[in-house]
């Protein structure tokens, strides 16, 4: 904050403030900010949610009742901040909208920034606490995964494939299910495709492209399947992605730019002929966002360091055929990268007929 030239930083209820407070206050339309100066810090809450506050923190707080506005209590803690109304300020990424009206109706004359400014570097390089943390929610995520796969048979929806993994993620003990994407068929060639109500049919590929939250971080992994013989074409563009995937992670090495990461993978697949078909990124951090800094694209010259965290996940997608992507999540070490994934990347196979849910269980694979 200070290089910034920041007065003060104003963080609402997020990742942001869980990182730097280690907690983080009920979202909803009520007001509430962490407030940091280069001296002291202080939060404005919402009267209901003081007392729960007061157990995770010994930060002064300054709260309002819901028949009060807020702009009176936000202004006395400035003045206990000693923050003034003129100057450069920090706020949170996420803030809401009226949020950040509030603030700029406090204080009129202040200059606003992203906090990500700040606090981004440091979320970036991962301590040995979070990196267990990490590694716990993959192997969960691991066995989520594999309930998915076992789930997959010819005559379901998507929806109830993600059905079954909500449940696995339920019964594995997840705080929070981040998210659950399913695609089969011609819908496995939409990057973000929406879980639909196509049934899984004998020709299908299909991805499960899933994440969850315990103890605050976040999981992201994607496995492909196949339905019986799965589409024409399929085993080559999956052996090209793959390819993609294995040379991202040997690329990523302390010192290197992100962005050789990046062209490490799409190397691969534009020398398969398929460059046009690889339509994104090659990865974003992980931590307790399931998507933070840095992006692993082809323009980011950010040196790597000890402690990233990131996903790799090239995909070809050949529209009104397949798609295929491999995802899994590199860990920097001062040696190079590791996979918090234990599972295999080869694709499970399905049998064409009901009762595939055994065969997808023993893991047969392409």
């Amino acid at each position: 904050m200070k290089e910034l030239g920041w007065r003060a930083a104003f963080l609402s209820p997020g990742d942001d403030l869980r990182y730097v407070a280690g907690f983080t206050p009920t979202p909803d339309e009520r007001p509430a900010y962490l407030v940091v100066t280069a001296e002291r810090a202080g939060f404005l809450l919402p009267a209901l949610n003081r007392a729960q506050a007061e157990t995770e923190t010994d930060l002064p707080i300054v709260s309002y009742g819901d028949d009060e506005a807020p702009a009176g209590a936000l202004r006395r803690l400035c003045a206990e901040l000693g923050v003034d109304a003129s100057g450069v300020f920090g706020v949170g990424d996420t803030t809401r909208a009226d949020f950040l009206l509030l603030l700029q109706s406090v204080l009129p004359e202040a200059q606003w920034q992203p906090a990500s400014l700040a606090v981004a570097p440091l979320r970036m390089v991962k301590d040995a606490e979070e990196i267990a943390r990490l590694e716990r929610v993959a192997r969960v995520t691991d066995r989520v995964v594999e309930a998915g796969l076992g789930a997959l048979s010819p005559g379901r929806t998507e929806r109830e494939v993600a059905h079954a993994i909500r449940d696995a993620f339920l019964r594995e003990g997840a705080e929070e299910i981040l998210f659950l994407g399913v695609a089969s068929g011609p819908n496995t060639a939409f990057p973000h495709h929406h879980t639909s109500d196509r049934r899984l049919e004998a020709g299908d590929a299909v991805w499960l492209d899933i994440g969850c939250r315990i103890d605050g971080y976040a999981s992201d992994i994607t496995r492909m399947a196949i339905v019986g013989p799965g589409p024409d074409g399929y085993a080559e563009i999956h052996a090209i992605v793959a390819r993609a995937v294995e040379a991202a992670f040997q690329a990523a090495r302390p010192g290197a730019p992100l962005a050789e990461v990046d062209r490490a993978a799409r190397r691969v697949i534009e020398e398969a002929g398929y460059g046009e078909a690889f339509v994104h990124r090659t990865g974003h951090g992980l931590g307790l966002s399931g998507h933070e800094l840095p992006s692993v694209h082809g323009k980011n010259e950010t040196p790597i360091e000890p402690g990233m965290v990131f996903t790799i996940e090239p995909g070809v997608y050949l529209p009104g055929r397949f798609g295929v992507r491999i995802e899994d999540v590199a860990v920097v070490g001062p040696d190079g990268a590791r996979r918090l994934s234990r599972l295999s990347r080869d694709a499970f196979r399905v049998p064409a007929s009901p009762g595939g849910s055994e065969a997808a269980r023993a893991g047969r694979r392409l």
